[in-house]
């Protein structure tokens, strides 16, 4: 299954994934639209500042043992056949059993404005039927949504390159 991943050294703190996903979970599916909207959208990924200006995009990791599906006394919460990690909406009754349960801090209330008790948190842009817009609006690439296997294999090429380009780098670490 393809999840974002996420390559932090690429990562600008610029926030143009958390825009996207405002965007796309958005009822008009445009900026300006959704600033505009009764109840603004709000994004399922968040940017962790972090040291130098950089940051790091959190958001729901699609566990293979989501402890949080576990929590749902609903059952609101449940894993697609493709592996993602979805809510329904009209079945969550906002009780946090997923929030606490969740180890990354990634799922939601809603906002506050909100009609519903649904949670939020990261779908995939599954009802959109295309990637991620979180990871198509990055422009760096420091979201990616491909398969684990391809992205790691990536990374080890990326380090190999690196180390053949200046190895009195790599050798004098201790």
């Amino acid at each position: 299954m393809k999840k974002i991943l996420v390559d932090d050294s690429k990562c600008l703190a610029c926030h143009s994934c958390e825009m996207a996903c405002s965007v796309a979970h958005s009822t008009s599916q445009t900026l300006y639209g959704a600033l505009s909207e009764q109840a603004p959208p709000v994004s399922a990924i968040h940017i962790e500042e972090g040291s130098k200006g950089r940051g790091f995009p959190l958001g729901c990791l699609h566990c293979q043992d989501p402890q949080c599906v576990r929590a749902c006394v609903t059952k609101a919460l449940y894993m697609s056949p493709e592996g993602a990690i979805l809510c329904d909406k009209n079945r969550c009754i906002g009780c946090h059993m997923c929030l606490i349960a969740c180890p990354f801090g990634v799922i939601e209330d809603p906002p506050q404005d909100s009609e519903t008790y649904a949670i939020n948190k990261c779908d995939l842009c599954a009802a959109s039927g295309l990637d991620p817009a979180c990871a198509a609006a990055c422009p760096t690439q420091a979201l990616v949504f491909e398969e684990p296997d391809i992205f790691s294999k990536n990374k080890r090429v990326k380090f190999l390159v690196e180390m053949a380009a200046a190895p009195e780098a790599y050798l004098s670490r201790k």
